[in-house]
C-alpha cells in the first residue's frame, strides 16, 4: 500500500508509492528520508544530481509489454568513462524494475533470485563465460562506479559516494548485471529496449524528442590555448584539434589525459569537420569526435579514421573511413551467436581478420568516455558484405558492433559536402561485390532462356520426331557374299536418312559395303563403313573403338528402297557377327540447341568469373587468403 508522509525538514508531502521503497528524496528541500514502518526519518541532504541530457524525469510514464509504468526514482552513477542513470520503475501491477540509461541506450532489468553462488568480482574478466540462472553469459564490462546522487523513491539506502562494483553480462537475447554493492551480490536480469517503443508520456519539460538542446561548454586547451567546446553533457573527454592534447572534462582543473602531439608526429586532418551536421534516415546527426587508430602487421602500419556522431536523443554512431571506404557502425545491445563464424539476424558472418593490438594515435573533439592516445584493444572482424561485425576487447570491456558499407558519394550527400570525397583504394572487407547482382540477374535470365530452348526442343522432338522405316537383324558369316534387306517405302523426301548398325563385335573388326538402292529408278547411294571394338584389362578395364556405327544419307526422294550389304569379317578371327540394322528418318538434331545454350550462358559465366575474382581480391587482405592465390599479386 502507498504510504503518505510529511518531510520532517520542510513539511512537504512525501508519498512512498511502492511497498519496496525504503528511501525517498524530498523534491522541495532535497532531504533524504528513510522509511521506518509508518514513519520517516530525515538522514541528511542528498547530493545534487549532475546535469545531463536525459529526456526522462520523475513522473515520466511509459508502457512495457502492455503494462503501464511510472518512473518513481533515479540513481546517477559515475564510472571511469562517464555518467549513467538507473531509473526505478513502478508498474501498474505494483512490481518494480530498473531502466538503465547510458549513451542513448536503454536496458530494462529486474532482480532475479539465483540459487547458485555468484562468482567473486575480483575473479572476473572481460570475455569470460558464465552459467547463471539457467543461461550462458559473456562478461562484457567490469566497473567500480560511485553514486553521484539520487532522487525520488528507492528500494535501498543510498547517498553520494556510495560504491557500486558491477559486472555487465550479455548473451544473444538478454542483458544482466551483477551488483556487488550488496552482500550477497544481486543479479539483475532483463533485455535491451528501444526508447521510442516504450510509448512515453510526460517527458522532461523543455527537452522534447528529437529536438534536444544541450548547453555548450566553452574553454581553452590547457596545452596550447586553442579555443575548445563540448556540446554534450555526457562527454567526459575532449581532444584539441590544434595540438592533439586530450582533456578530462570531469576535472575542475581540466587535467590532461594525453599530452600534446610532438611537432614531428603525423597529424591527420578530418575530412568531416567537427560540428558538421548531417541526416540519417531523416534524423539529425552531428560530428562531435574524431580519432585515428593504427595497427601494425608484419612491420607495416595501417591506420583508419573514426568519426563519432550523436543525434538529438543522445544515441551514438561511428562513421569509419579506411582508404576512402566508409562504413556506419553502431554498438550491439546483445551478442551474436558464435559458431566459428558468427550468426547475426539470421545471416552468417565469416571471420575475416584478427588484430591483436589496435592503438589510438590521435584524438580530436569530445567523447563520452576517457579516450586517450595510446589506448589499446584487440579487434576481431567478421564480414557478410555489405555488413561487418566487429568484436573489440580490452581488459575491462568487450563490445560488439555492426557496420554497414557506405560509398563516398553517400557520405557526401549525408553531410551536404560541397567537395567530393576521395575515391576508394582497393577493396574493403565489407564492400558489396558489384558483380553479384549482375551475376544473379544474368544467371536468372540465362536459365529462363535455356528452359525455353528445352521446351522448344521438346516441341520439335514431338512434332518432327524420328520415324522408323526399317528394322532387321542379320547374322553375318565369314566369307559371306552380298545380302539384301527387306524393302521399305519412303512416302516423302527425307532430308536426313540415317542407317544405324549395332553389332556383337568383340575384340574384332569388320567392314560393311552398304548400297541404298531405289527399286523403281535403280539409283544407288554406296558407302563403305569399318567397325572395330576391342577391350581388356591392364591396370583397369579399357576399351577402344565401337561396335556400333551410323551413316547419314541426305535428301533421299520418296520411293521404294532396299539395302544391299556385303560384309567382310577379319580373317584372323573369322567369327559370326550379329547385327541389327535400322533405317531412320526425320528427327531433330541437338547441335543447334547446344550452340544456343553455350551462347546464352556466356555472359553469366563471365559475370560469375568477375564476381569470383572480386572475392579473391577481397580475401587476399584477410587472415584466410585463397589457397591458390599468388602472394605477390597485388591485384
Amino acid at each position: 500500500m502507498p504510504l503518505n508522509a510529511t518531510c520532517p525538514a520542510c513539511g512537504a508531502p512525501v508519498v512512498f508509492r511502492s511497498a519496496a521503497s525504503i528511501l525517498a528524496v524530498c523534491e522541495y528541500c532535497q532531504s533524504t528520508l528513510l522509511r521506518q514502518d509508518a514513519a520517516v526519518e530525515d538522514i541528511g541532504k542528498m547530493a545534487a544530481l549532475a546535469e545531463d541530457r536525459s529526456p526522462l524525469q520523475l513522473g515520466s510514464e511509459g508502457r512495457y509489454r502492455d503494462v503501464p509504468f511510472t518512473l518513481i526514482g533515479r540513481i546517477q552513477l559515475r564510472y571511469s568513462q562517464g555518467l549513467w542513470n538507473e531509473w526505478y520503475l513502478l508498474f501498474a501491477d505494483q512490481h518494480t524494475a530498473w531502466l538503465s540509461e547510458a549513451g542513448g541506450e536503454y536496458v530494462l532489468t529486474s532482480v532475479q533470485p539465483v540459487q547458485e553462488p555468484l562468482p567473486p568480482f575480483e575473479g572476473l574478466s572481460a570475455g569470460q563465460r558464465l552459467q547463471l540462472a539457467g543461461q550462458a553469459w559473456t562478461v562484457t564490462n567490469l566497473e567500480t562506479a560511485s553514486c553521484v546522487a539520487g532522487e525520488g523513491e528507492l528500494p535501498f539506502k543510498v547517498g553520494g559516494g556510495y560504491p557500486v562494483p558491477a559486472v555487465d553480462l550479455k548473451n544473444t537475447r538478454h542483458f544482466a548485471t551483477l551488483d556487488y554493492s550488496e552482500t550477497p551480490p544481486l543479479l539483475f536480469l532483463g533485455e535491451p529496449v528501444v526508447f521510442d517503443q516504450l510509448a512515453w508520456t510526460r517527458l522532461r519539460e523543455g527537452m522534447p524528442l528529437p529536438e534536444n538542446v544541450v548547453p555548450v561548454r566553452s574553454f581553452h586547451c590547457p596545452a596550447c590555448g586553442a579555443p575548445m567546446q563540448a556540446k554534450s553533457m555526457d562527454s567526459v573527454a575532449a581532444g584539441c584539434i590544434s595540438c592533439g592534447a586530450v582533456i578530462d572534462l570531469n576535472s575542475k582543473t581540466q587535467a590532461l589525459l594525453s599530452k600534446a602531439l610532438k611537432p614531428e608526429a603525423e597529424r591527420y586532418t578530418p575530412q568531416l569537420p567537427l560540428g558538421a551536421k548531417g541526416q540519417l534516415d531523416g534524423a539529425a546527426l552531428e560530428v562531435i569526435g574524431f580519432l585515428v587508430r593504427q595497427c601494425r602487421v608484419a612491420g607495416r602500419a595501417y591506420d583508419w579514421r573514426e568519426y563519432l556522431l550523436v543525434d538529438a536523443t543522445g544515441q551514438y554512431r561511428w562513421l569509419i573511413e579506411y582508404d576512402g571506404h566508409w562504413s556506419l557502425a553502431r554498438t550491439l545491445p546483445t551478442l551474436p551467436v558464435e559458431l566459428g563464424n558468427v550468426r547475426y539476424e539470421g545471416e552468417i558472418f565469416r571471420h575475416f581478420q584478427t588484430t591483436q593490438e589496435v592503438e589510438v594515435i590521435q584524438v580530436a573533439g569530445e567523447f563520452p568516455w576517457r579516450v586517450q592516445r595510446g589506448e589499446r584493444s584487440g579487434v576481431i572482424d567478421y564480414v557478410a558484405p555489405p555488413r561487418m561485425l566487429s568484436c573489440e576487447r580490452s581488459d575491462k570491456d568487450l563490445t560488439w558492433s555492426v557496420a554497414s558499407y557506405l560509398t563516398p558519394q553517400h557520405v557526401a550527400e549525408m553531410f551536404a559536402l560541397k567537395a567530393a570525397l576521395p575515391e576508394p583504394v582497393g577493396i574493403h572487407a565489407c564492400q558489396p561485390n558489384p558483380w553479384l547482382e549482375t551475376r544473379n540477374r544474368t544467371w536468372s535470365t540465362a536459365w529462363k532462356l535455356v528452359l525455353a530452348a528445352i521446351l522448344l526442343q521438346a516441341v520439335f522432338l514431338l512434332t518432327f520426331g524420328e520415324r522408323l522405316w526399317l528394322r532387321q537383324d542379320f547374322d553375318f558369316m565369314p566369307a559371306q557374299g552380298e545380302t539384301t534387306s527387306r524393302e521399305f517405302v519412303l512416302p516423302k523426301m527425307e532430308k536426313t536418312l540415317r542407317v544405324r548398325n549395332r553389332t556383337s563385335l568383340n575384340n574384332n573388326w569388320m567392314s560393311l559395303d552398304l548400297v541404298l538402292v531405289n527399286k523403281t529408278s535403280g539409283e544407288a547411294w554406296p558407302v563403305t563403313r569399318e567397325l572395330s571394338f576391342y577391350q581388356g584389362w591392364d591396370d583397369g578395364h579399357w576399351t577402344e573403338g565401337s561396335a556400333s556405327d551410323e551413316v547419314v544419307f541426305q535428301r533421299i526422294p520418296a520411293g521404294t528402297y532396299y539395302l544391299a550389304i556385303e560384309p567382310e569379317i577379319a580373317p584372323e578371327k573369322p567369327e559370326p557377327v550379329n547385327a541389327r540394322l535400322e533405317v531412320l528418318g526425320g528427327g531433330v538434331g541437338w547441335s543447334n540447341w547446344v550452340m544456343l545454350a553455350l551462347f546464352v550462358l556466356l555472359w553469366p559465366g563471365f559475370a560469375y568469373a568477375r564476381a569470383a575474382a572480386f572475392e579473391t581480391r577481397r580475401w587476399l587482405e584477410s587472415d584466410h587468403p585463397p589457397a591458390d592465390a599468388d602472394e605477390g599479386d597485388d591485384d
